[in-house]
């Protein structure tokens, strides 16, 4: 992120947390620095003086802040891989890591020893992986006991609790009742077979925009938006199931409504719904800066509150952005429609629309290029989705949110066929990174009036810390066109394309590489966001 004072102040209003360790922050008038996340009272805007890591806020005379300490910072501190590692685990155990497998298992899954993984956590959180994931599952099992009917038993399990004795112990420890108390003393139950409950968010929020972001590329059999619910099925280790989400009316929350087969699975079923919604995003701060901007202030106020939607999958998302390469949002969707039918399991829910589950990354890295050939996918992308699937099945690639996306993106373009553009596309819905922007989009270039991809990223500039946000608002507006536009190249039907042989100039570029906007190789120009 370039550590520009505008872009840093404007984050440090928003108290952003994926900010965090990119930027300090110095006060003038204390001489303290701080980082961009600290719970002190915001400093006025000739007070601050940003710096890009500690060391320099410490040689221009200031000293560290005791209450955010800022050697506990992610990103750029000295000790960025304890504080990033204890954040990773924290984000793990947050959606139910310790519930399945112990905090050995989590630290073999990260890489590094149990006790290292209990010191990094105790570090920068004053509590044991083991404390963390008790008051997760204790809050959890109240809200459960609160909106749901699942019997105590049930609850307990669907908390990470193995026992109910244990369940209810710790619950009269912290709370000083018994479970039994807390269900009997609300005031109406939520009836019903399956599991209901709901997450709430800051207003306003765009549903309407994000629901047909949502529907545009919604993967036949697994993903359905009817009326104003989104649909689809949740395949997470064992657990098979389905969910539906809608916006609870006159509140600001979504209403969840999950098959009881997700229990042993649900927090993290509900973190990634978070993602896929954008529920913690801070629309009034994000809004009123993208509004200051001409091109935007008619986009933001047509849908105040718009959100960038996540991925409930990340292995599913990438597999999505490298089929929408260079072909029409509508071709897109019927191959990933047709590769989930092929590879992915079936599954029974009470939705006709729903029947399959999302194909692992270790089924398509086994999966024979002819089978994914013929369904129409050109040769050159099942190879890159085998590729792919090899490396987040082997562990070498996380599309998940809390990860570093610098290190991610390299790996991502490590793989022939994945150049810079998919590689932002990935970050900016996969990793959740709210300052991801793919440059190379034709649509946004046309969108914005620009002349080339970098004269869009240095229009950009002034988006920072939100780019992410102001992609789409662009992309949601009537502007981008609603297909691929590879100037004079006609977009082919799926079927069509597998049979066709590509333009001797195309085979010598990456499979996202540029059509007729001539960047440098790899860059992902000229494809449309509105193909993935």
């Amino acid at each position: 992120m370039t550590c520009d004072d505008q872009t840093c102040y404007r984050a440090l209003v928003a108290r952003d947390v994926r900010f965090d360790g990119l930027f300090f922050v110095g006060v003038t008038t204390t001489g303290i620095y701080c980082r961009p996340v600290c719970t002190a009272r915001t400093p006025g805007r000739d007070r601050c003086r940003f710096f890009a890591n500690a060391a320099l806020a410490e040689r221009n005379g200031f000293r560290p802040c005791l209450r955010c300490r800022p050697e506990l910072a992610p990103g750029h501190a000295p000790i960025d891989a304890v504080a990033n590692l204890a954040r990773h685990a924290a984000a793990r155990i947050e959606a139910g890591a310790l519930n399945d497998g112990g905090i050995e298992q989590l630290a073999a899954e990260m890489h590094v020893s149990s006790r290292q993984l209990r010191r990094a956590v105790t570090q920068e959180f004053g509590v044991s992986p083991v404390e963390l994931a008790q008051t997760n599952r204790l809050l959890l099992a109240k809200r459960l006991l609160v909106e749901s009917n699942l019997p105590l038993i049930d609850v307990a399990h669907a908390s990470g609790f193995a026992s109910v004795r244990r369940f209810n112990a710790l619950f009269r420890q912290h709370y000083g009742l018994v479970p039994s108390r807390v269900r009997s003393a609300r005031r109406s139950a939520t009836g019903g077979e399956h599991l209901k409950l709901t997450l709430t968010y800051r207003p306003p929020l765009a549903w309407p925009e994000l629901l047909r972001f949502l529907a545009g590329r919604a993967t036949a059999g697994i993903e359905a938006v009817v009326g104003d619910s989104y649909l689809r099925t949740v395949a997470v280790g064992d657990a098979r199931g389905w969910l539906r989400v809608e916006p609870v009316p006159g509140k600001h929350a979504l209403f969840v409504e999950l098959a009881t087969s997700l229990a042993p699975v649900l927090p993290r079923v509900l973190s990634r719904l978070r993602h896929v919604f954008d529920l913690s995003a801070r629309p009034d701060v994000i809004d009123s800066h993208l509004a200051a901007d001409k091109r935007l202030a008619e986009f933001v106020e047509r849908a105040p509150g718009l959100r960038v939607p996540g991925a409930f999958c990340g292995f599913e998302l990438g597999v999505r952005a490298i089929l929408g390469q260079q072909v029409s949002v509508a071709a897109a969707t019927t191959l990933a429609g047709r590769l989930a039918q092929k590879f992915g399991d079936p599954v029974e829910t009470p939705f006709p629309q729903l029947t399959r589950v999302t194909p692992t990354p270790s089924r398509l890295a086994a999966a024979p290029l002819s089978e994914m050939t013929r369904l129409g996918i050109l040769q050159s992308r099942a190879e890159c989705i085998r590729e792919l699937a090899r490396a987040m099945a082997g562990g070498m690639i996380a599309l998940e949110p809390g990860a570093a996306p610098e290190p991610v993106i390299e790996r991502l373009l490590a793989i022939r066929g994945i150049g810079d553009w998919t590689a932002s596309y990935m970050a900016l819905r996969a990793l959740r990174w709210p300052d991801a922007f793919p440059a190379g989009d034709l649509g946004l270039i046309r969108a914005v009036g620009a002349k080339s991809p970098a004269a869009l990223r240095e229009m950009a500039e002034t988006w920072r810390p939100w780019r992410a946000y102001a992609a789409m608002h662009f992309w949601n507006s009537s502007v981008v066109p609603a297909r691929s536009d590879h100037a004079n190249e006609r977009v082919l039907s799926a079927v069509a394309q597998s049979d066709r042989k590509p333009a001797p100039r195309l085979r010598r570029r990456r499979a996202d590489g540029p059509v007729h906007v001539r960047p440098q190789r790899g860059t992902g120009a000229g494809t449309n966001m509105a193909s993935r």
